[in-house]
């Protein structure tokens, strides 16, 4: 006796196949959202351990005065070192996680992630030997400004991951309105290389301690003369950028928002370092919000260019008819 068909079609969705958990699917994107807050937290902190002067408040390395909890030697330095570290160490243990389920789930994401969370792992590696050598060499410009580098890649890196993760129905958007012209293309790109570029040159001025010789005794000013006039063009793509998101077809909410977001950081950014000259580096709060509007920026453009280039959907598993 022959079974009739059902009259209601099995849907057929990633989602659908009931050998995979859904778990990882909703796991993955929230853990690459907590990283780039984790990356942008690490880098404020980090600019806070400089403007501080806390870079060798913990003289060794991996510990801290030898131990792992320097109840004896607390103080604001100690402190802000001390939590430096534990953050990359939680950074680099949520990286791992997120490499092992990109790996064991690799069906359910797109090819590059299982890619990129390797390229996020090694990165993490780096820092972490930046971040030892940093100590070891006596904080070393060239040393401390590539321990910047390394932090602002990943930042960079898992914004751009987490937005490529997410599906235009999630992100409030018209799939058929994804297909971006070329010309939009390059802006993401180019904005981000310049910001970062940017970035890296406040790095190699900050290591150096430019800015307070030159206020001070008029020495190193040409560090600080190549941090304002590569803020221009900077600022300029990132404005223009903005501007140029009003002309993409209707419908990218998320990406326009990301677009606005990003000039109003820039021109924060470019605020708070007029403020920061004007005060002299004398208040330190003021320096490290500077910092840390640069690492929301870098993170902002990154989501801009990983949202910009979506990832392609992984196709349909129908699902198996038993009986």
């Amino acid at each position: 006796m022959a079974v009739a068909p059902s009259a209601q079609p099995q849907p057929q969705s990633r989602t659908a196949t009931a050998t995979e958990p859904l778990w990882p699917v909703r796991l993955v994107p929230l853990l690459t959202a907590h990283l780039v807050v984790a990356l942008v937290a690490l880098v404020a902190i980090g600019g806070a351990t400089r403007v501080m002067e806390a870079g060798l408040a913990c003289p060794d390395w991996p510990l801290c005065y030898g131990v792992l909890w320097p109840g004896r030697q607390w103080n604001l330095q100690v402190f802000l070192e001390w939590f430096h570290r534990l953050d990359a160490f939680l950074v680099g243990i949520a990286l791992l996680l997120l490499f092992a389920l990109s790996l064991r789930f690799r069906a359910r994401f797109p090819d590059w992630l299982p890619w990129s969370a390797g390229l996020a792992l090694a990165l993490v590696a780096v820092q972490g030997g930046l971040g030892a050598l940093t100590v070891l060499s006596q904080l070393a410009a060239p040393t401390v400004t590539l321990h910047l580098a390394t932090a602002l890649s990943l930042v960079l890196l898992l914004s751009a991951m987490h937005q490529g993760l997410e599906p235009p129905a999630i992100a409030g958007e018209d799939p058929q309105a994804r297909a971006l012209p070329f010309w939009w293309l390059c802006l993401p790109v180019v904005s981000a290389l310049l910001v970062g570029g940017q970035c890296l040159l406040g790095g190699a001025m900050a290591s150096r301690w430019a800015a307070d010789l030159c206020l001070q005794a008029g020495e190193g000013c040409r560090w600080l003369l190549l941090h304002r006039q590569g803020a221009y063009p900077a600022a300029l793509v990132v404005l223009l950028q903005a501007a140029a998101c009003l002309a993409l077809p209707a419908g990218l909410r998320r990406l326009r928002g990301l677009a606005f977001t990003a000039a109003a950081l820039v021109m924060l950014q470019v605020a708070l370092g007029v403020l920061t000259l004007r005060l002299q580096l004398a208040v330190p709060a003021v320096t490290v919000a500077h910092q840390l509007s640069a690492a929301l920026l870098v993170g902002v453009l990154g989501g801009l260019w990983g949202h910009s280039f979506p990832s392609v959907s992984v196709p349909p598993r129908p699902e198996v008819a038993h009986g």
